[in-house]
Protein backbone atom coordinates (compact mmCIF):
# COMPACT_ATOMS: atom_id res chain seq x y z
CA UNK A 1 0.00 0.00 0.00
CA UNK A 2 1.29 3.44 -0.90
CA UNK A 3 0.43 6.28 1.45
CA UNK A 4 -2.28 8.71 0.36
CA UNK A 5 -2.41 12.50 0.73
CA UNK A 6 -5.47 13.74 2.59
CA UNK A 7 -6.62 17.35 2.80
CA UNK A 8 -8.36 18.32 6.05
CA UNK A 9 -10.66 21.37 6.16
CA UNK A 10 -11.02 23.08 9.55
CA UNK A 11 -11.99 26.42 11.07
CA UNK A 12 -11.49 28.23 14.35
CA UNK A 13 -13.04 26.17 17.17
CA UNK A 14 -13.26 23.02 15.11
CA UNK A 15 -13.40 19.91 17.32
CA UNK A 16 -9.96 19.03 18.71
CA UNK A 17 -10.45 15.24 18.77
CA UNK A 18 -11.68 15.21 15.19
CA UNK A 19 -8.50 17.00 14.12
CA UNK A 20 -5.75 15.40 16.19
CA UNK A 21 -7.03 11.83 16.40
CA UNK A 22 -7.70 11.75 12.64
CA UNK A 23 -4.37 13.31 11.70
CA UNK A 24 -2.21 11.18 13.97
CA UNK A 25 -4.11 7.98 13.24
CA UNK A 26 -3.76 8.32 9.49
CA UNK A 27 -0.15 9.43 9.66
CA UNK A 28 0.62 6.45 11.93
CA UNK A 29 -0.23 4.08 9.07
CA UNK A 30 1.70 5.97 6.41
CA UNK A 31 -0.68 8.58 5.03
CA UNK A 32 -0.02 12.34 4.85
CA UNK A 33 -2.57 14.77 6.28
CA UNK A 34 -2.44 18.49 5.43
CA UNK A 35 -4.62 20.84 7.50
CA UNK A 36 -5.93 24.11 6.07
CA UNK A 37 -8.26 26.88 7.19
CA UNK A 38 -9.59 29.85 5.20
CA UNK A 39 -7.60 33.09 5.54
CA UNK A 40 -4.57 31.36 7.07
CA UNK A 41 -1.09 30.31 6.00
CA UNK A 42 1.14 27.40 6.99
CA UNK A 43 2.27 27.80 10.58
CA UNK A 44 -0.86 29.57 11.81
CA UNK A 45 -1.97 28.12 15.17
CA UNK A 46 -5.69 27.62 15.09
CA UNK A 47 -7.84 27.51 18.24
CA UNK A 48 -9.75 24.26 18.74
CA UNK A 49 -12.54 23.27 21.11
CA UNK A 50 -13.74 20.14 22.88
CA UNK A 51 -17.46 19.42 22.97
CA UNK A 52 -19.14 17.01 25.33
CA UNK A 53 -22.50 16.01 26.78
CA UNK A 54 -22.99 15.83 30.52
CA UNK A 55 -25.68 15.17 33.13
CA UNK A 56 -28.32 17.85 33.43
CA UNK A 57 -27.46 19.45 30.06
CA UNK A 58 -29.91 19.75 27.18
CA UNK A 59 -27.16 20.40 24.65
CA UNK A 60 -23.38 20.03 24.49
CA UNK A 61 -20.84 21.96 26.52
CA UNK A 62 -17.76 23.57 24.98
CA UNK A 63 -14.26 23.66 26.42
CA UNK A 64 -10.91 25.08 25.20
CA UNK A 65 -8.79 22.68 23.17
CA UNK A 66 -5.15 22.68 22.14
CA UNK A 67 -3.88 24.83 19.30
CA UNK A 68 -3.22 23.09 16.00
CA UNK A 69 -0.78 24.24 13.34
CA UNK A 70 -1.89 24.69 9.75
CA UNK A 71 0.41 22.82 7.38
CA UNK A 72 -0.31 24.63 4.10
CA UNK A 73 -1.38 28.06 2.82
CA UNK A 74 -5.11 28.00 2.14
CA UNK A 75 -4.96 30.28 -0.90
CA UNK A 76 -2.45 28.17 -2.83
CA UNK A 77 -3.89 24.70 -2.23
CA UNK A 78 -4.25 22.53 -5.33
CA UNK A 79 -6.72 19.66 -4.94
CA UNK A 80 -4.98 17.76 -7.73
CA UNK A 81 -2.19 17.10 -5.23
CA UNK A 82 -4.52 15.15 -2.90
CA UNK A 83 -6.22 11.78 -2.94
CA UNK A 84 -9.06 12.56 -0.51
CA UNK A 85 -10.66 15.31 1.55
CA UNK A 86 -11.98 15.35 5.13
CA UNK A 87 -14.09 17.97 6.94
CA UNK A 88 -13.70 18.03 10.72
CA UNK A 89 -16.64 19.00 12.93
CA UNK A 90 -17.09 21.41 15.82
CA UNK A 91 -17.93 25.07 15.33
CA UNK A 92 -15.62 25.66 12.39
CA UNK A 93 -18.00 24.29 9.73
CA UNK A 94 -20.71 26.86 10.42
CA UNK A 95 -18.52 29.63 9.03
CA UNK A 96 -16.05 27.97 6.64
CA UNK A 97 -19.02 26.73 4.59
CA UNK A 98 -19.66 30.37 3.63
CA UNK A 99 -16.23 30.63 1.97
CA UNK A 100 -16.56 30.14 -1.83
CA UNK A 101 -13.16 28.44 -2.13
CA UNK A 102 -14.13 25.84 0.50
CA UNK A 103 -17.19 24.90 -1.51
CA UNK A 104 -15.12 24.87 -4.70
CA UNK A 105 -12.60 22.50 -3.10
CA UNK A 106 -15.38 20.03 -2.32
CA UNK A 107 -16.78 20.34 -5.84
CA UNK A 108 -13.35 19.54 -7.28
CA UNK A 109 -12.96 16.37 -5.20
CA UNK A 110 -16.49 15.35 -6.15
CA UNK A 111 -15.84 16.06 -9.85
CA UNK A 112 -12.65 14.00 -9.77
CA UNK A 113 -14.43 11.12 -7.99
CA UNK A 114 -12.08 11.12 -5.01
CA UNK A 115 -12.97 9.89 -1.49
CA UNK A 116 -14.60 12.42 0.81
CA UNK A 117 -15.46 12.33 4.51
CA UNK A 118 -17.08 14.48 7.19
CA UNK A 119 -17.89 13.99 10.84
CA UNK A 120 -20.32 15.69 13.23
CA UNK A 121 -20.98 19.33 12.16
CA UNK A 122 -18.66 18.80 9.19
CA UNK A 123 -21.81 17.71 7.40
CA UNK A 124 -22.87 21.38 7.35
CA UNK A 125 -20.12 22.07 4.83
CA UNK A 126 -21.32 19.24 2.57
CA UNK A 127 -24.89 20.54 2.80
CA UNK A 128 -23.59 23.86 1.44
CA UNK A 129 -22.57 21.97 -1.71
CA UNK A 130 -25.77 19.94 -2.20
CA UNK A 131 -24.72 18.26 -5.43
CA UNK A 132 -21.95 16.47 -3.50
CA UNK A 133 -24.45 14.61 -1.29
CA UNK A 134 -27.45 14.42 -3.64
CA UNK A 135 -28.98 10.95 -3.52
CA UNK A 136 -26.67 9.79 -0.73
CA UNK A 137 -27.29 8.55 2.80
CA UNK A 138 -25.37 10.70 5.28
CA UNK A 139 -24.75 10.93 9.02
CA UNK A 140 -23.82 13.82 11.27
CA UNK A 141 -24.75 15.38 14.59
CA UNK A 142 -28.54 15.36 15.01
CA UNK A 143 -28.67 19.17 14.83
CA UNK A 144 -27.75 19.03 11.14
CA UNK A 145 -30.69 16.80 10.21
CA UNK A 146 -33.04 19.74 9.37
CA UNK A 147 -30.43 21.13 6.97
CA UNK A 148 -30.01 17.77 5.24
CA UNK A 149 -33.79 17.66 4.79
CA UNK A 150 -33.48 20.68 2.49
CA UNK A 151 -31.24 18.71 0.11
CA UNK A 152 -31.68 15.56 -1.96
CA UNK A 153 -29.67 13.54 0.57
CA UNK A 154 -31.13 11.34 3.32
CA UNK A 155 -30.09 11.79 6.96
CA UNK A 156 -29.55 8.47 8.75
CA UNK A 157 -29.32 8.27 12.57
CA UNK A 158 -26.66 5.59 12.97
CA UNK A 159 -25.72 6.07 16.63
CA UNK A 160 -22.68 7.59 18.37
CA UNK A 161 -20.13 4.87 17.61
CA UNK A 162 -20.91 3.91 14.01
CA UNK A 163 -19.85 5.18 10.59
CA UNK A 164 -21.77 5.30 7.33
CA UNK A 165 -20.30 4.77 3.88
CA UNK A 166 -22.19 5.56 0.69
CA UNK A 167 -20.03 5.22 -2.38
CA UNK A 168 -17.00 7.48 -2.02
CA UNK A 169 -18.43 9.31 1.01
CA UNK A 170 -17.92 8.40 4.68
CA UNK A 171 -19.78 10.22 7.48
CA UNK A 172 -20.41 9.82 11.22
CA UNK A 173 -22.24 11.55 14.05
CA UNK A 174 -19.29 12.72 16.15
CA UNK A 175 -15.94 12.09 17.79
CA UNK A 176 -17.21 9.07 19.75
CA UNK A 177 -17.35 7.30 16.38
CA UNK A 178 -13.78 8.08 15.36
CA UNK A 179 -12.60 4.45 15.51
CA UNK A 180 -15.33 3.21 13.15
CA UNK A 181 -15.12 6.35 11.02
CA UNK A 182 -11.37 6.15 10.52
CA UNK A 183 -11.52 2.41 9.85
CA UNK A 184 -14.18 2.91 7.17
CA UNK A 185 -12.29 5.76 5.52
CA UNK A 186 -9.02 3.84 5.60
CA UNK A 187 -10.75 0.92 3.88
CA UNK A 188 -12.06 3.28 1.22
CA UNK A 189 -8.51 4.54 0.66
CA UNK A 190 -7.26 0.99 0.23
CA UNK A 191 -5.40 0.82 3.54
CA UNK A 192 -4.65 -2.73 4.68
CA UNK A 193 -3.37 -3.44 8.19
CA UNK A 194 -2.03 -6.94 8.87
CA UNK A 195 -1.64 -8.26 12.41
CA UNK A 196 1.21 -10.67 13.17
CA UNK A 197 2.01 -12.56 16.37
CA UNK A 198 3.80 -10.43 18.95
CA UNK A 199 7.51 -10.34 18.16
CA UNK A 200 7.12 -12.04 14.77
CA UNK A 201 8.49 -9.10 12.78
CA UNK A 202 11.51 -8.74 15.07
CA UNK A 203 12.23 -12.44 14.66
CA UNK A 204 11.94 -12.18 10.88
CA UNK A 205 14.36 -9.25 10.76
CA UNK A 206 16.82 -11.01 13.03
CA UNK A 207 16.79 -14.05 10.72
CA UNK A 208 17.80 -11.98 7.70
Amino acid sequence: MSGKKILMLVGEYSEEYEIFVFQQGFEAVGHTVDIICPDTKAGYRLTTSVHDFGPGLLTWSEHPGHGVEMTQDFDTINTADYDAVYVAGGRGPEYIRTVPRVREILREFHRDEKPMASICHGLQVLVAVPEVIAGKRVAGLFTVEPEVALTEATYVPIGPKAALRDGLLVTAEGWTALAAFMREFMTLLGTEITHHPVGALDQAQAAQ
